[in-house]
């Protein structure tokens, strides 16, 4: 293993701490809950759904978490701004895990996010993406919040590829006058994540471990991904999946791994009834990952899977 020459910076959300060099922290794990199609969900648009089952997932997820060591972020998916609301609402009742903000619909990103400004959870909240698409009104709003936290996803659609996604990063692109880096930072972001996009297989997805290394040579910000998609949108496998779910479940939660090993920091590691299985693997190549990198005289937080299981 290895030790960044480059300073790591290490992010504080509501008490969960996410960066720094191999071996140091142990990974972060967000669960998505109430995704697209999650059979919990009876209604997309009112935000209603089974609350005995959610609240199964969550305290699921928070048990993995404590066995382990390794820190958990919920991961709330919404499709309106009265989805978000309620979910929102749910999960910081349930749990005092730092969430992340997500919805396909800009508006309802805008709009949880000054809710949650205004009842008071701003610092648990992760916006879940600053991207390519942002305008100067996403941007008022986010500055405007309590929000200090975000995803920054390096996914450029123009060029998917190293070059293209370290420089939309760095310093946007031809229709961006600066990147996304310093745009988080006008927007009041201290706790950035760096997201460098996942593609599917054979199309690219192994570029996000690429830039992965290359972030946080280059700024030292924690770097992850939800890596899961990558396998989960692999056509081979999910023709698979028809005749041995076993073997889709093991590829789309083994993928975190990878992950990893090329010194990330957290995980979206996709549906949240995978935390039994993707806290123990996520434990292992944490532990694994310590010991290669011992001799750089990096000392693991108490919290370690190597102080708490070995």
């Amino acid at each position: 293993m290895f030790r960044f020459q480059k300073d790591q910076k290490i992010a504080n959300i509501a008490g969960v701490k996410i960066g720094g060099n191999p071996g140091e922290l142990p990974t972060a794990l967000a669960g998505t809950i109430f995704y697209e199609g999650h059979d919990i969900v009876e209604d997309a648009n009112e935000g209603l759904f089974d609350r005995k089952i959610a609240e199964d997932l969550l305290n699921s997820q928070r048990a993995s978490s404590d066995e382990t060591g390794n820190p958990c972020l919920v991961h709330i998916f919404g499709n309106t701004e009265q989805a978000l609301s309620n979910y929102i609402d749910f999960v910081s009742e349930i749990t005092d895990s730092p969430f992340l903000i997500d919805s396909p619909d800009p508006l309802a990103r805008m709009a949880a996010a000054e809710y949650v400004s205004e009842i008071g959870l701003g610092d648990r909240a992760v916006y879940n993406s600053i991207n390519m698409t942002i305008g100067e009104k996403e941007c008022k709003v986010l500055k405007d919040s309590d929000i200090d936290s975000s995803i920054v996803l390096g996914f450029n659609a123009m060029d998917s590829g190293f070059k293209g996604r370290m420089q939309l990063l760095e310093s946007g692109t031809s229709s961006m006058d600066k990147g996304l880096i310093d745009i988080s930072l006008e927007c009041g972001m201290c706790n950035i994540l760096i997201d460098p996009g996942i593609t599917p297989m054979g199309n690219g997805s192994g570029v996000s471990l690429r830039i992965t290394l290359a972030a946080k040579a280059k700024w030292g910000l924690p770097v992850g991904s939800g890596i899961h998609n990558a396998p989960s949108s692999w056509e081979w496998l999910r023709d698979k999946k028809k005749h041995d779910p076993l073997v889709f479940k093991m590829c789309d939660i083994a993928s975190a791994v990878m992950q990893q090993a090329a010194a990330g920091n957290f995980v979206l590691y996709g549906p949240i009834e995978n935390a039994p299985y993707i806290f123990p693997v996520a434990a292992m190549s944490d532990i694994m990952i310590y010991e290669s990198a011992e001799e750089f005289e990096i000392e693991p937080a108490s919290s370690h899977p190597f102080n708490r299981l070995v």
